[in-house]
């Protein structure tokens, strides 16, 4: 039975351990953010924090956080209507790119679009690449680190799934022009497509159910050949890219069944042979736990091994705190110079459960060293924070954001 008076069970509460709230900026009242956060170095010497919304009306947002306790909002962008929103970016030096995904197939705007952003108050539009198409929805999730290739979960216009839930795909874009962006690679499931040789994947139970599709698409300076690729239902896949045109599939992991689905990310930790996987908690009050964050022994690349996870916020605390309960995104170790990078501290959201942050140096035993938990914001659907993402600066300055009305935390880590 659910004790819904132990610590954390009321959504009201705000909860803290080794992190100290910075500022707190509702960004306008349209504080309901999504899955993209960066952090820009301007030629005039301030540091903007670029972030996608959730949901219309508002696209991307920017603020001002050179002080990160006074964090200041430049620019607040619309869309061009109500059934397409933003949800990720990312930025390289003064160019951001931004995906678009609509709620259902055939809309557009559903791509991606390039910015000039060396004047953050006036984003000027360079290009946009379409995916849009007739059983597309866009583009759900993008990553851009070293100003050539955008590698993107997408869907496109010649694409037609078996099972309308598996729409979108590894996508590789190059960039290298930014006003005339081409494909320059392409993969999905196997079994996936309609014409596919290979039979069509056997589907966790309805309720779980959440598509074969491509969800965060790393790639890193330190193996450019390997794509790290949460492909939500399908598993956690490492591709060889040496070849865009042929791509090939290095290592495959996945636990569902007899788990309940949705990979949402896999994080390499090169120097340590180890990966973090992390998964997405989809359902609220817990209907879908557990979602969790594995850690996975990768020195036989083709043969991942799980050794653990990461210890979880307590069940019978969280549950029915309200909304979702359980992981979600992880600070990257994104290799542009405002990222902070680690191979042994680990920061990631987990909906209602806050920010929080893990010592992985004993992987067999990782650890939890802090933690962050506001209390619910103002006039939130849910009852409780759903916080959504995280991004850690040079300076070990944690930025994360509520996905439905609280808008931007900024906390100091003290450890």
């Amino acid at each position: 039975m659910l004790n819904l008076s132990s610590p954390g069970a009321r959504g009201d509460q705000t909860l803290s351990h080794n992190m100290t709230l910075l500022a707190h900026h509702e960004l306008g009242g349209f504080g309901g953010m999504g899955e993209g956060m960066s952090l820009q170095k301007t030629k005039d010497g301030r540091r903007i924090l670029w972030m996608a919304h959730e949901s219309a009306p508002k696209n991307f947002t920017g603020v001002d956080v050179t002080d990160p306790r006074d964090p200041r909002m430049v620019v607040q962008t619309e869309l061009p209507h109500a059934k397409v929103r933003s949800n990720s970016l990312d930025v390289v030096g003064d160019i951001m790119a931004v995906a678009y995904q609509t709620q259902t197939v055939g809309l557009k705007p559903a791509g991606v679009d390039l910015f000039d952003i060396s004047v953050p108050e006036n984003p000027r539009l360079i290009s946009h690449f379409d995916c849009s198409g007739p059983h597309s929805r866009g583009v759900h999730a993008v990553w851009f680190v070293d100003g050539k290739y955008v590698h993107m979960a997408a869907g496109a216009p010649d694409f037609q799934p078996r099972n309308p839930l598996d729409d979108q795909f590894y996508r590789i874009l190059d960039v290298s022009n930014p006003f005339k962006p081409v494909e320059a690679g392409r993969w999905w499931y196997p079994g996936t497509r309609e014409g596919d040789s290979e039979p069509a994947p056997q589907r966790l139970v309805s309720k779980f159910d959440t598509g074969f599709r491509a969800h965060n698409t790393n790639v890193f300076p330190q193996r450019p050949d390997r794509a790290y690729v949460g492909y939500i239902d399908g598993g956690a896949f490492v591709l060889d890219i040496s070849n865009m045109s042929d791509i090939k599939v290095v290592s495959h992991w996945n636990h569902s069944p007899p788990f309940n689905g949705f990979i949402h990310t896999l994080l390499p930790l090169f120097d340590r042979d180890l990966w973090v996987v992390s998964d997405e908690c989809v359902q609220d009050n817990g209907a879908d736990w557990p979602k969790l964050v594995w850690m996975i022994d990768s020195r036989n690349e083709k043969n991942p091994v799980p050794i653990g996870t990461f210890p979880a916020a307590p069940f019978e605390a969280f549950a029915k705190r309200g909304g979702r309960f359980g992981a979600h995104n992880l600070h990257e170790n994104l290799p542009i110079p405002t990222s902070f990078k680690s191979d042994t501290l680990i920061i990631g959201t987990f909906f209602n459960a806050g920010v929080r942050v893990y010592d992985t140096s004993n992987p067999y035993q990782v650890e939890e060293v802090a933690y962050f938990v506001p209390g619910a914001p103002k006039l939130s659907p849910a009852g409780a924070v759903q916080l959504n993402d995280v991004f850690v600066d040079e300076n070990r300055i944690v930025y994360t954001q509520d996905r439905f009305t609280g808008g931007l935390y900024i906390l100091e880590l003290n450890i």
